[in-house]
This record gives structure tokens, C-alpha cells and sequence, in this order.
């Protein structure tokens, strides 16, 4: 490991907050990186080819790392659900909207891989996300030497000459508790959202009969489901809702499974043609442009396209089994629309929800063996580790190119992937602009570099 340019050392320091400027005497043989990632799923790995593709181009070095969590390139583990698809055509890879030639596009994946003839014979533009995932990880192979896994970014400091910030020092954790530092030059946080527990659950949230969906796959197995007609509760009314309740069904046909969700009926997501035009790269102009109280018209309007809403054939399989039940006069699965969570508490027996109905102010208690949390992330700006650079960084608002306002003396660009939705649109948080925002951060950061290496 001690190639990458970095050493290692036992944690010591006090917290992130108390560090000063005498610890910087101890980290400064660290090699500093052109730019630093936080995170290493799509939006990072969509920027490693761009960075290597505008390198080359400009004939410029560039030494980018990327700092992932996870122990392996993994997208979306927890929800690689058996025979679930892709909601977004395969064209809208990491790079072919910006370079079809390019080698890194999921049609050269196929080819590589021999299986191009019979994806064509699939007659399909959306691949399971089994298969996506297989194709980011081929890409994210490539590019394992600009990767640390296992690593958790726990803190970026400021390093100073004289009243100027010129490069960030960046603490990241391993699972075994030992402390990494290098230097970075700039830094692009693409860290995907949190988990959002509603607050309703809070005080349980360390219980292990209640997890989100982020980690059904991880957790499904062993919780004790499988034994007995045991009682789930999902909780949410979007599409990894609908999947979640579909997968216990054909995982446990014995269990009874209830969706809880606040709406008056399971929503299908608007993917019609001339909708689906919101998430063209060319829309992020238009919308960036919009005065905030426009833009916030915009993305409310939209939020059929990509919140709360369900794929067409999953809402048709769920009402299939529905019918089936009422076919066959048997339980499994029950909706439980228009519902409002009023109290939750963990006994010994289970977890117990209490809700009341929005219309009619019906009450209903229930206890569960499990409870499955289908909620979403959330998704502002990160993160608790820019903490120390916070007093450099202007109100959080970002430029066209994702760029963080800060103070003329702070010269490290910090560059945001997946933060944006209110300022650029709903596809921040997709996939469908990773090919033009990562060309378009790229540009920035290399020009950036460009410019040093002239004042150097």
C-alpha cells in the first residue's frame, strides 16, 4: 500500500475539531493527490474517466484517489434484488452521452464479456441491476489503483501558508480503526445519501428487528423470518417499497406483510418520452439558470418522474398477487394507504406501530416481527467531516460545474456529485448526467491544475 503515496499510523489525536496546526509537523511527509474523492460508486468512477480522458487530452499528470467506504466497488448492494431492473436505459452508461467509442461504455463491457449477440436478443434498453453492477465493477477494476477501499473519510482540515488555504489534509478511518492522511489539492465529495430514518423511529433505530431497505439483502436472512407465519412491516410507498414486499413474498410465502405508506394509492413513475426530457444534460442549463423559487416550481412539478412513484410492471406483479390472494382466499400481503406512523415501540414480542388513518382518523396498532424501512435518503449537503473547512465555504451554494463557493483565500476547489437536485434538477441524484457532469468537473479541476503548474 505504501505505493499509493500515504502511510499509516494508529488514531492518537483528539477529535477532528480539536486538531491544530502542530499536527500538521507530523503528516508532512504525506504525498499530496491532484484531487481527492470521497466516495467511489458511479458518480466518482464516472469522473476517474473523464479526469484520465482530459489528462491525456492536455497532456497534463493528474493524480486523483478515491477514498470508498465499502470494501469492494458495490452499487447499491443491499437492493440487488432477484429480476429487478434497471429504471434508466443502458445508454446512459458513465460515458456514452459524452464518448460512444469510449472503451468504459456497458456496450464494450458486453463485448468483452462475450454476451453482446445475446443481450441484443433480449430486445431491451434496461439490463437487471445485477448485470449494471457487474458492468460498474469491470470499470471500477480498471481504475483500482486510484481506489482505497475500506476506508471512511472522517475529516478535512485546512492547510495554510501564511492567511491562504492551499491544499486540504484528509483524515480517512479502516474498519480496524487505523488512521490514514494525505494531502489533496482539491476534493470531490460524491459519498451518496443517507439512510433517512424518519424521526418517528428514532428511538429505536439501533433496534436489529428494524433496518432500511439500503440493507435488505444483508439483513433479510437472518431476521429470523423464516421459521413461522411471521409479521413484516414495510414502510414507504415507492418503488424500493413495492420491491422489498414483492421479494419477501416469493422469499417467505408463509409471512404476513404489511405496506404502510401515507398516500391514497401506489403511484406509477411518469417515464413517458417527452418527461424523460428533464434529465438531458442540455435541461441543467436550463434549469440553473431558473431563479430559486422557479427552479423549486420545476423539480415539485417533476417529482412523479423519480419520488414515491413505481415502476408500471412492478405495481401490475404486486396487484397480480393481490388478486391471487383474493383468488385462493389466503393473506400474505396488505396496503395500508393513507396511513400516518403515530408511535413505535420495541418490546420483547416486537415492534409495535401505531398509525392513524388520515381521512377517517381510524386508528390501528400493530406488532411486527421485522420492519423495513423503504424511506429514501437523505441527500444535504455533506457531510460532518468538512466541518474544519466549514468557515471557508459560503452558504453552501454551488456553481454550474458543481463547484463550492468559498473564500478568495481558500484555493482548493471542492466539487459536489449528488447534492445539486435544488440548484441543478432532479437527475443530480441519477445516473443520467454522470457522462457530462463528470466532463464538466473534470474540465474545472484540470484547468485548475493547469494553472498552478504555470505559477509553479
Amino acid at each position: 500500500m505504501t505505493g499509493c503515496g500515504y502511510r499509516r499510523r494508529p488514531v492518537r489525536h483528539p477529535q477532528p475539531n480539536a486538531r491544530t496546526e502542530r499536527s500538521f509537523m507530523s503528516h508532512q511527509l504525506a504525498i499530496e493527490h491532484d484531487v481527492i474523492g470521497v466516495g467511489f460508486g458511479p458518480s466518482n468512477l464516472a469522473l476517474a474517466i473523464a479526469l484520465d480522458e482530459c489528462a491525456r487530452r492536455s497532456r497534463l499528470k493528474c493524480t486523483p484517489l478515491f477514498v470508498e467506504r465499502q470494501r469492494q466497488f458495490t452499487w447499491h448492494g443491499g437492493m440487488l434484488l432477484p429480476g429487478s431492473d434497471m429504471q434508466i436505459s443502458f445508454l446512459k452508461d458513465l460515458v456514452s452521452l459524452r464518448d460512444p467509442t469510449s472503451p468504459f461504455t456497458f456496450v464494450n463491457y458486453l463485448h468483452k464479456h462475450g454476451r453482446l449477440q445475446d443481450f441484443i436478443n433480449c430486445r431491451t434498453f434496461y439490463p437487471s441491476r445485477m448485470e449494471f453492477n457487474d458492468y460498474l465493477r469491470w470499470v471500477a477494476a480498471q481504475f483500482k489503483s486510484q481506489a482505497a477501499y475500506g476506508e471512511a473519510v472522517v475529516a478535512i482540515e485546512p492547510v495554510t501558508a501564511g492567511q491562504s488555504v492551499n491544499s486540504l489534509r484528509v483524515y480517512s478511518r479502516n474498519f480496524a480503526g487505523g488512521e490514514t492522511v494525505r494531502l489533496a489539492k482539491n476534493l470531490v465529495v460524491a459519498a451518496g445519501g443517507k439512510p433517512n430514518i424518519p424521526q418517528v423511529f428514532a428511538k429505536i433505530a439501533d433496534d436489529s428487528r428494524l433496518f432500511h431497505s439500503s440493507r435488505y439483502l444483508d439483513t433479510v436472512e437472518s431476521a429470523g423470518l423464516g421459521g413461522k407465519a411471521a409479521c413484516v412491516a414495510v414502510v414507504g410507498g415507492g418503488q424500493s417499497a413495492v420491491e422489498v414486499t414483492v421479494d419477501l413474498r416469493n422469499r417467505f410465502p408463509h409471512a404476513n406483510i404489511d405496506l404502510i405508506f401515507r398516500g391514497h394509492a401506489l403511484k406509477p413513475s411518469d417515464s413517458s418520452p417527452f418527461v424523460n426530457e428533464i434529465f438531458n444534460p442540455d435541461y441543467t442549463d436550463f434549469i440553473y439558470a431558473q431563479p430559486d423559487e422557479r427552479r423549486n416550481a420545476i423539480v415539485h412539478n417533476f417529482r412523479n418522474t423519480n419520488y414515491a412513484v413505481v415502476d408500471s410492471d412492478l405495481l401490475d406483479q404486486l396487484y397480480r398477487l393481490l388478486y391471487q390472494q383474493r383468488v385462493s382466499g389466503t393473506t400474505g400481503i396488505e396496503l395500508h394507504p393513507r396511513s400516518e406512523i403515530t408511535k413505535v415501540l420495541a418490546a420483547v414480542e416486537g415492534i409495535e406501530i401505531r398509525t392513524v388513518d388520515k381521512f377517517d382518523g381510524r386508528d390501528r396498532r400493530s406488532c411486527y416481527d421485522a420492519v423495513i424501512l423503504a424511506t429514501g435518503y437523505d441527500r444535504e449537503t455533506p457531510h460532518a467531516f468538512l466541518e474544519p473547512i466549514r468557515r471557508y465555504i459560503q452558504d453552501d451554494v454551488v456553481d454550474r460545474n458543481y463547484r463550492l463557493a468559498t473564500s478568495p483565500a481558500f484555493r482548493p476547489q471542492i466539487h459536489l456529485q449528488g447534492y445539486s437536485e435544488a440548484s441543478h434538477g432532479l437527475s443530480d441524484t441519477l445516473l443520467s448526467v454522470l457522462a457530462s457532469r463528470s466532463q464538466e468537473i473534470a474540465e474545472s479541476l484540470l484547468l485548475t491544475i493547469s494553472r498552478r503548474e504555470l505559477i509553479a
